[in-house]
């Protein structure tokens, strides 16, 4: 019956080959890329020099953080790489101490397997971005097997700190030469997604519709990022207070506007031009003048709606934790359960560096079993073929220490490079340039190394994966049932608006806004749940029926507001 809870199968089939299947590279590949290089590479080859690569571990620990937040604005990157910073040496702090009061390996082992926990759940909670946990679990995890004394520990912070400092200056350099580079890149990326939807006149798969709205919210809170704190009025009743913008410049409106423009793609798709949405994310690339989309009779202020209920509305789907942290709690168990199992596994069948099977089932750990399933299969693969190109290049690295330090650079350069194309070609890199950063501080036997991550590699990988089915998440289905109801009132307030007699071009926007928030984060919901094993019944029926009435009510406001009639009146003049 309509509406009824379906039984999901029990056990979902899980895929192998499609899981190597490469994709097209990010359009800022590069960035992660060069910023690890120019962050990692002056201080390692200044330790080279002073004859101390003994401690490149400490100085890589504060370099990999030039690798994150990169997609995001520069004044949100500049706060969120100096959390990252700040995280990193709070979890390197910790592994050092216990290194030093202990050598009990399964000790060290348990004490790791809670740091990459708390770390996962971190990084999920705050939504932190690529690479996620995966690279402060991985020094905090071989700071724990690093001999250590009590005396030695604020030294190698000092260290790891200075190394921060500096990853944070690369990360924030890009800025004095394109300050709105991040919000132009994902401005132009809604624009695209936008465009392929418009292309179809309405009649594409829904994974392309989600796809675009998804892209299209990305792009308003990489260009209405929180300023500082103010409590406003929500709009619906469950959107919570927020932060609202207080600065803006004129590149900004300008690209609101553009993303007006993408979302009435969405709402009338057949009456709109799909090269045009094209043509003006090409424009955007540079620092070239934004294109003018609304027209000189549409200011910013009256397209928008600046009032404080659209820019709550707007700014809600960012809040970290909302709903509580609770649904992180099996994904956070998972972690731990399978990084103990992974690393007193390895220490059960005698290889000397249980390490590498801990991070090996931490960086398994995605939002639901299949994903992390996939990821499994793409780490597996990855780093078997990594092993073999280390046996390659292994006799060249062996030549000087200096070749040591610069086939490790490559290789840091090439698994960012490659990473976004599938994870398992990153990994290719990744694994040789890990095994090569063991031998700065002396030189080991190749065989040794290679049997060894063999074996991590894949005592991780099952150990993660058997924890990943066991810690079942029940918890997703309550997630799409609470995202359930907040796109059904979303669309009754946003209904009641578009009815009332002379809405608020305020309240239009709020409304609106709003909904098409929820509707991403019901889809969200939605998709993580169906990868989940032994799951609750799911409303597998009620959630396409809501999304179809909000994306009903979603162009009824659209309408109202005038804006589908401007934009195709503009269309067709030009």
């Amino acid at each position: 019956m309509p509406g009824a809870h379906a039984k999901p199968p029990r056990i979902r089939r899980l895929p192998l080959l499609a899981v190597l299947r490469l994709g097209s590279p990010s359009d800022i590949w590069f960035k992660p890329a060069l910023s690890s290089v120019a962050a990692v590479a002056p201080p390692n080859l200044v330790l080279l020099a002073v004859g101390r690569l003994d401690l490149a571990m400490y100085a890589m620990a504060g370099g990999l953080c030039a690798l994150y937040a990169h997609s995001r604005p520069y004044a949100a990157r500049a706060r969120t790489l100096a959390l990252v910073v700040a995280g990193m040496l709070t979890g390197l702090a910790v592994a050092l101490v216990t290194a030093s009061l202990t050598t009990d390996a399964l000790v060290l082992v348990l004490v790791g397997a809670l740091i990459a926990a708390v770390q996962k759940t971190l990084c999920d909670a705050t939504r932190i971005g690529p690479p996620g946990h995966v690279v402060l679990t991985f020094i905090t995890s071989a700071a724990l097997f690093a001999p250590q004394s009590l005396g030695q520990v604020p030294g190698h912070l000092a260290l790891a700190a200075g190394t921060g400092a500096w990853a944070w200056t690369v990360g924030m350099a890009p800025g004095l030469v394109r300050p709105h580079g991040p919000e132009r890149r994902t401005t132009a990326q809604a624009l695209r997604a936008a465009a392929a939807y418009a292309a179809t006149g309405g009649t594409g798969e829904n994974a392309g519709r989600a796809r675009a709205a998804a892209a299209v919210q990305t792009a308003w809170q990489s260009l209405l990022p929180p300023t500082r704190s103010t409590p406003t009025r929500s709009i619906p009743s469950s959107t919570p207070a927020r932060s609202i913008p207080t600065r803006s410049t004129p590149t900004r409106p300008a690209l609101r506007r553009l993303l007006v423009r993408a979302e009435v793609a969405l709402s009338a798709p057949a009456d709109t031009d799909p090269e045009r949405l094209r043509s003006w994310a090409v424009a955007l690339r540079g620092n070239g003048p934004v294109p003018e989309a609304g027209g000189p009779e549409e200011p910013a202020e009256e397209l928008l709606g600046t009032g404080t209920e659209a820019e709550a509305a707007l700014d809600a789907p960012a809040r970290p934790l909302r709903g509580g942290p609770g649904h992180l709690a099996p994904v956070a168990l998972r972690t731990a359960l399978g990084c103990a199992l992974a690393g007193t596994a390895a220490l059960a069948l005698g290889v000397g560096r249980p390490y590498w099977a801990l991070v090996t089932a931490a960086s398994l750990y995605q939002a639901n079993v299949t994903l992390t399933w996939s990821r499994a299969v793409q780490r597996v693969v990855g780093n078997v073929l990594g092993v073999l190109l280390f046996a390659a290049v292994v006799p060249l690295a062996h030549l000087a220490p200096v070749v040591l330090v610069l086939c490790c650079l490559a290789f840091n350069f090439a698994a960012e490079a490659l990473m976004g194309r599938n994870y398992w070609l990153g990994s290719v890199c990744v694994t040789p340039m890990a095994l090569l950063v063991t031998e700065f501080a002396r030189l080991q036997q190749p065989g040794e190394l290679i049997v060894d991550r063999v074996l991590d590699t894949l005592v991780g990988a099952l150990a993660g994966f058997v924890a990943a089915v066991v810690v079942t998440n029940r918890r997703a289905g309550d997630r799409v049932e609470r995202a359930l109801g907040t796109v059904e009132r979303a669309t009754e307030h946003a209904a009641r608006t578009v009815a009332a007699e002379h809405p608020a071009p305020a309240a239009l926007e709020s409304a609106r806004r709003a909904l098409a928030a929820a509707v991403v984060d019901l889809r969200a919901a939605a998709d993580t749940a169906a990868g989940e094993w032994w799951p609750h019944a799911l409303p597998e029926e009620r959630v396409p029926t809501a999304e179809r009435a909000a994306h009903r009510t979603l162009a009824a406001t659209v309408r109202r507001q005038g804006l589908h009639t401007a934009h195709t009146s503009e269309d067709t003049r030009a």
